[in-house]
């Protein structure tokens, strides 16, 4: 969710290349809608997607992500698509069940790539990201579990967690916050979307009882402790009619 559109954007606006400190990010997708604190602990391949020049949040995080490997991040290409070239402004932290607390464990971005076949159409004033999937290579290799991506399956429930807002009116939350989230199918994202949810390469999950919001973006979307999807967009958080979708791993 962005800041600038209705919601579960969070990509890093390079609007001023020759001044990185500039702020980076449109943010889309909230912190958790509904959601309980959560210890980060339980998710040690849990990373706060951020920058050190992003001024707005605690640890500078716009989004979340999954360490897939000792020194792979995988986040939502719109999270990080606009700074591809810049990968150092990027970080990583992991660790926090509270932006604002110490430890964690920060490390840096050595390089992003971005699915080619990752673009952008539109849903009323929202953002539709399409192939929303990005891995980031990390400067050096994390001494931590790694998580698992599969497929939901006949699953009819998923967890999401991230750091994200609470409501669609709230900028301020910090703190780790998980869910669990029913997992719609294709019928109810086409029905909210019509021709803007792609089921090839899109998931539909959440509910006005819970949701995802803003900074959640490229956080997971988990069944049986496995990443199945990454938030991507809705229009809103939370809102009737209009769940939550997810990139397809």
């Amino acid at each position: 969710m962005a800041l600038s559109s209705p919601l579960r954007r969070a990509a890093l606006t390079a609007a001023a290349a020759a001044s990185v400190s500039a702020l980076l990010p449109v943010a889309s997708a909230s912190a958790v809608v509904h959601g309980r604190e959560a210890s980060a602990a339980r998710y040690p391949w849990l990373g706060a997607v951020g920058s050190p020049f992003f001024f707005l949040r605690p640890a500078g995080q716009f989004c979340g992500g999954a360490l897939t490997a000792p020194d792979k991040v995988l986040t939502a290409a719109h999270c990080v698509g606009a700074v591809r070239g810049l990968p150092g402004v990027l970080r990583v932290t992991f660790g926090l069940s509270d932006l604002r607390g110490k430890g964690g464990e920060a490390v840096d971005v050595k390089s992003v790539w971005v699915d080619p076949r990752y673009h952008e159409t539109k849903f009323k004033s929202e953002d539709v990201e399409h192939h929303d999937v990005a891995v980031l290579t990390l400067k050096r290799r994390v001494n931590r579990p790694t998580a698992a991506t599969g497929r939901p399956g006949d699953a009819r429930a998923g967890e999401v967690v991230g750091w994200g807002t609470t409501s669609e009116s709230d900028l301020f939350n910090t703190r780790l916050h998980a869910a669990t989230v029913p997992l719609r199918g294709n019928a109810a994202c086409a029905s909210a979307y019509g021709t803007s949810f792609d089921a090839s390469d899109m998931l539909c999950a959440g509910s006005p009882k819970a949701d995802t919001c803003q900074f959640d973006s490229g956080g997971p979307l988990l069944v049986n402790g496995r990443v199945v999807g990454l938030t991507s967009w809705a229009y809103g958080c939370a809102r009737p009619g209009y769940p939550g979708v997810y990139s397809r791993l």
